[in-house]
């Protein structure tokens, strides 16, 4: 028995396309053996359906000819030893093995033979006596929600979760066949979307000869398909929803197709180098609006972007606010900057990991960040002394009043500043932190309040990591003065960060 199901399962099912005839039955599996064993980037599943009749018809409906479906099962009905020469017969042709059953002896048999998963038909969805006894089983399980409510599949959905299932759940039209309209193969992204984790699979019944809704399933992240199968003959003709072994040789390159096209969907494309040859020919190269000296840092009223670049050429691509260009050697004006006449310092790094920092602080105190809050760090001597001199604040609202939360890392000092303006209120949320008022250093601890008037020279510092709740009067962007002065002259002091919290 398998332990998982596998991704890029089709599932055949053939229902009682066996006609009640063994013979044909072993037929059937051994031609669609043939059709599966030139598609190995599938796995394959063989489906059958388990009833145990003398107990799932009702007594006073035996032998009722004129009730379609007591017919039906009755003249099809197989003997254990036939399902048992069928599974063997699965297994010699690679297929895994799984049967629906729809009462809860028929699970008995299915642990009995060892079979690999459990299929619960869409009309047992909601059969909680059945799906009770299936849950007690070791077995994976596949779940068809045709006809389901909402309600009806967040209850299965939370049923098997809680008992620590494998399973997948899949989307499916209960109508013989089913009109191309009423596919719904969007429901696919639906439920992928509300049942995270869950892997979602596609049960389809439309006309066997289309091979276009395999391709749109796939392409929507399906990760199983099932379809009923049979092999036409002369005494047992196709209904219009099975498929013949051509019809599913189409199906399955249809969907080999789709895989391919649809590529690689779980991680970033790998390199490619060529592609990244013919971009980089495409992009504006920077170049110096007047000669520069070495040391000087390149700043942006310097350079001139412009087509095509040079080969080697730094380009508008790796000109950003992270960036820093310091010249290594005199560039002459309309001369290319490049990688042999300046340094290129990226600091990206750095800012994503101070904001690593800044969010394991967050997580440890417990403190609930607003969604979509922007992330300023303040780097006050630049980014290489962030550790040193810093801080990070999170503006959560800025109006006729406004709330700040202030994470200061551990050992990280804020510089000395006042306001003429702004009135604030600093409420310690965690950790502890030394705050100096004009000169008065005293430590505060969670719980204490600190208020700082306007005109007050205010620092403070944290040894252990600190989290400062700062209510005040609206914040002026011109309404913070440093007392050392170059820290005003640096423009590029602060770094805005909007998806930090994924």
């Amino acid at each position: 028995m398998i332990k998982a199901i596998p991704n890029n399962l089709f599932v055949l099912e053939m229902a009682n396309n066996h006609m009640g005839d063994i013979a044909h039955g072993l037929e059937v599996i051994r031609q669609f053996g043939d059709v599966c064993r030139v598609f190995p980037e599938f796995s394959f599943a063989f489906k059958l359906q388990y009833r145990d009749l003398d107990t799932f018809i009702h007594p006073a409906m035996r032998g009722r000819d004129d009730v379609k479906y007591v017919k039906r099962f009755s003249e099809t009905r197989l003997s254990r030893a036939d399902f048992d020469a069928l599974t063997a017969e699965m297994r010699a042709n690679g297929f895994l093995t799984m049967s629906t059953p729809f009462d809860e002896p028929s699970v008995d048999v299915i642990e009995d033979q060892q079979l690999d998963m459990i299929k619960i038909a869409s009309c047992s969805f909601t059969d909680w006596p059945l799906l009770e006894r299936v849950a007690a089983s070791q077995l994976p399980i596949i779940a068809s929600t045709a006809g389901a409510s909402l309600e009806d599949i967040d209850r299965v959905v939370s049923f098997l979760v809680h008992r620590n299932k494998d399973f997948a759940i899949l989307h499916c039209v209960g109508e013989y066949p089913t009109a191309d309209e009423k596919m719904h193969v969007g429901q696919i992204d639906f439920l992928k979307a509300r049942y995270p984790g869950v892997r979602i699979g596609f049960s389809t019944h439309e006309d066997p000869a289309n091979t276009d809704i395999v391709k749109l399933a796939m392409a929507k992240g399906a990760q199983i398909f099932e379809k009923h199968v049979g092999v036409p003959t002369d005494a047992y003709p196709l209904n219009a929803y099975s498929a013949s072994p051509a019809q599913v040789r189409g199906w399955l390159e249809a969907a080999r197709y789709a895989l391919t096209v649809c590529g690689v969907g779980d991680s970033r494309l790998p390199e490619n180098l060529a592609e990244k040859a013919s971009l980089r020919s495409l992009r504006r190269g920077v170049y110096a609006r007047r000669d520069i000296q070495a040391g000087e840092t390149v700043r942006r009223e310097d350079v001139y972007f412009a087509f095509p670049p040079e080969e080697g050429q730094i380009t508008t691509n790796d000109w950003s606010k992270y960036a820093s260009f310091t010249a290594q050697a005199p560039i002459a004006r309309d001369v290319a900057l490049s990688a042999t006449n300046t340094q290129y310092v990226d600091v990206r790094s750095k800012v994503w990991d101070a904001a690593q920092r800044v969010k394991a602080l967050l997580a440890e105190s417990r403190i609930v960040v607003p969604g979509g809050v922007d992330l300023e760090l303040s780097h006050h001597y630049g980014i290489e002394r962030f550790d040193e001199v810093g801080l990070t604040m999170l503006t959560v609202v800025n109006r006729g009043y406004c709330k700040k939360l202030l994470v200061s890392l551990p050992n990280q000092a804020h510089p000395e500043q006042f306001h003429r303006q702004k009135e604030e209120t600093f409420h310690v949320l965690f950790g502890q932190v030394d705050i100096t008022l004009d000169g008065q250093t005293r430590t505060y601890s969670p719980g204490d309040v600190v208020n700082v008037e306007p005109g007050v020279r205010h620092a403070f510092v944290s040894s252990t990591g600190c989290i400062i709740e700062e209510i005040s009067s609206t914040h002026y962007v011109n309404d913070s003065y440093y007392t050392d002065e170059a820290i005003s002259a640096n423009p590029a002091r602060k770094t805005l960060l909007t998806y930090w919290m994924s």
